[in-house]
């Protein structure tokens, strides 16, 4: 199990920081094109974001997959 979870790019993350880092790198406006949910797109904050997406497995996940995909594509 240990193992599995060292190459687990989600270990260890909040779901804030993946938020706040999403939002530093793509900006409210770009994070709202890409996952379509509202609480990106009208007068959006952490805190809001923050309750959707832990009431909201499906938007959770669409969230942990861009970020997945978006610190593989930064670092290499």
């Amino acid at each position: 199990m240990a193992m599995d979870q060292l190459n687990n790019p989600l270990h260890g993350k909040t779901l804030e920081a993946i938020v706040v880092y999403l939002v530093s790198y793509y900006g409210w406006e770009e994070l709202g094109n890409r996952i379509r949910i509202n609480c990106f797109r009208k007068d959006p904050s952490i805190k809001s974001s923050l309750r959707f997406l832990r009431r909201m497995p499906w938007a959770r996940n669409e969230v942990e997959e861009l970020y997945i995909k978006t610190i593989e594509k930064t670092s290499g």
